[in-house]
C-alpha cells in the first residue's frame, strides 16, 4: 500500500506522536468494532526490553538460537543457558508500560475480542490482562522435554546460579528472548542443570526460531480472528510467519487493519491504515 507522508513518523528518535496520528488511531477505535490485537517486540521496548529488528525489518544483532540447535546440541544449550542466566533478571524486573496499560483499558472496556502477543515477556498479563494468547510461549516458565515437568524460571535461575557461581548472573544488557552477548567465553565450562524429576533436558517454554507454535494456541487465535471485525497490530514488523498469517487472513476477509510500527512491515501491502510511530507514545496519548 502507499502510506501517506502525513502518517509517517519523522524518525526513530522522535517519540512524540503527531496530532494527525493520534486522530487516526482514535477514529479507528471509535468505530466500536471488535478488535483482534496482535502485538510484537516494539510494544515492550518502553519497558526496557529491546526489539529484534531495525526499520527495514533486518536483524539488529545475531540471530536468536534455533529450535533444532537447542534440542540437538549440548554446546548450544550451554551457550543459551549461560547467556540466559545473565539476561533473565532484567526481564524479570521489567514492568508494563503505557502501551500495555492502554490495551488493558481497551480490553476492559470491551473493545478487544482477542489479544495475541508474539512476545514472551508476560507484560500483558502483568498489566492486568487475563485472556492473552501467548503465541510464542512464556519466558517465565521452563519445561522438561522428556517428562513435561513444568518449573518456574525463577527456580531454574537458582539452579543455574548454584552450579555456576563464578559466572555473570545479572545484567541489564538484554535481548528480546532474555539472553545477552557475553563475548568470547568458554561455554564448555558452564554447567546446565537437568530436570530434577527425570534428568531430562530443560527448555524455556517458548517457541524458538524454527520451532512450531502449538496447534491449540494457533486454533485459539484463529477462533478469535473469526469473530473479529477489525485488526490492530502494535509494534511488530510481521517478519515471522506465525504472526503474519493472521494479517493475511484478515486482509482476505476484508477487515480494516491498522498497524502502529516504526518502519516497514511484511504486510504493508495488506494493511489499510499504517502509522509509522512509537507505539507506546501513541497509545499513551490516544487512549487517555
Amino acid at each position: 500500500m502507499n502510506i501517506p507522508d502525513a502518517l509517517r513518523a519523522p524518525g526513530d528518535g522522535d517519540e512524540a506522536p503527531r496530532a494527525d496520528q493520534v486522530d487516526a488511531l482514535r477514529q479507528f477505535l471509535a468505530a466500536g468494532r471488535r478488535l483482534f490485537v496482535l502485538t510484537g517486540a516494539g510494544i515492550s521496548t518502553g519497558s526496557g526490553i529491546p526489539d529484534y529488528r531495525d526499520r527495514d525489518g533486518g536483524w539488529k544483532g545475531a540471530k536468536p538460537i534455533q529450535h533444532q540447535a537447542f534440542i540437538s546440541q549440548a554446546g548450544k544449550r550451554q551457550r543459551y543457558w549461560a547467556r540466559s542466566m545473565a539476561g533473565w533478571p532484567a526481564v524479570a524486573r521489567a514492568r508494563p508500560n503505557a502501551a500495555h496499560d492502554a490495551l488493558y483499558r481497551l480490553a476492559t472496556a470491551g473493545h478487544i475480542g482477542t489479544l495475541v502477543t508474539q512476545n514472551v515477556d508476560g507484560l500483558h498479563q502483568a498489566a492486568g490482562n487475563r485472556s492473552v494468547i501467548d503465541l510464542h510461549g512464556r519466558l517465565d516458565r521452563v519445561i522438561c522435554l522428556a517428562c513435561d515437568t513444568r518449573l518456574a524460571r525463577h527456580r531454574v535461575q537458582e539452579m543455574l546460579v548454584e552450579r555456576n557461581s563464578n559466572w555473570l548472573h545479572d545484567s541489564d544488557a538484554i535481548r528480546p528472548d532474555g539472553d545477552i552477548e557475553l563475548g568470547d567465553v568458554d561455554y564448555q565450562r558452564f554447567v546446565v542443570p537437568d530436570c530434577p524429576v527425570c534428568g531430562g533436558i530443560l527448555k524455556p517454554d517458548v517457541v524458538f526460531f524454527g520451532g512450531a507454535v502449538p496447534r491449540k494456541t494457533v486454533a485459539r487465535a484463529w477462533t478469535g480472528l473469526a469473530r473479529a471485525e477489525a485488526m490492530l497490530i502494535v509494534g511488530s514488523s510481521l517478519m515471522v510467519w506465525s504472526g503474519f498469517r493472521f494479517v493475511r487472513e484478515a486482509a482476505a476477509r476484508g477487515l480494516p487493519i491498522m498497524a502502529i510500527n516504526h518502519g516497514r512491515t511484511r504486510a504493508d501491502e495488506l494493511i489499510t491504515h499504517k502509522l509509522d510511530a512509537d507505539c507506546v507514545a501513541l497509545l499513551r496519548t490516544a487512549i487517555d
